[in-house]
């Protein structure tokens, strides 16, 4: 296939003899949107890598007993495959996005106000970790730092799973 189709859209989705999605086909999507939606490919940035290792290691810190993934890229896949195989009908799907975009809009706001009152830099080209190392306290940067991963992480998983929905579903998601 040549790189120009490529580039035209997402791969179709394949469905079993039961018309559940194929896991392998639901792979494909994702690598298609990290390879050509910036919103998405975003998770393969190193500052929001850097993020997403320091949000692990707190984990850890915090004696939370959570799977330790390789990288972000892996967390954003498996979470995809996960809220597929949990929201099975399309009022589950439907209701799983409207869960995402609301923690989206809540990590949105925060981070916008805490970098606000701390004149942080929030631009592509800053680290966020660099940033945090700002704020006055260390709760401060726990809170700034988990939503700057919920911002990427829901953001990459919205548009995968927004496109699999209209795709499963034949209309686009609605709030």
């Amino acid at each position: 296939m040549s790189e120009t189709l490529n580039t035209q859209g997402p791969p179709p989705l394949q469905l079993d003899a039961q018309g559940d999605v194929l896991t392998g086909s639901v792979a494909d999507v994702i690598e298609w949107f990290l390879n050509y939606d910036p919103r998405v490919a975003v998770i393969r940035h190193p500052h929001v890598e850097r993020v997403f290792q320091w949000k692990q290691e707190e984990t850890l810190k915090s004696g939370e007993e959570v799977y330790q993934f390789r990288n972000a890229e892996d967390r954003l896949a498996i979470g995809i495959v996960q809220a597929l195989s949990a929201n099975t009908s399309e009022s589950e799907l439907h209701g799983w996005l409207s869960q995402l975009l609301n923690v989206l809009d809540d990590a949105a706001k925060t981070n916008e106000e805490v970098a606000e009152a701390y004149q942080l830099d929030t631009s592509a080209e800053a680290s966020a970790v660099e940033e945090a190392a700002k704020l006055p306290t260390a709760t401060e940067r726990r809170i700034y730092l988990t939503c700057c991963w919920l911002e990427a992480l829901c953001t990459a998983e919205i548009r995968v799973l927004g496109w699999i929905y209209q795709e499963l579903y034949g209309h686009a998601y609605a709030p």
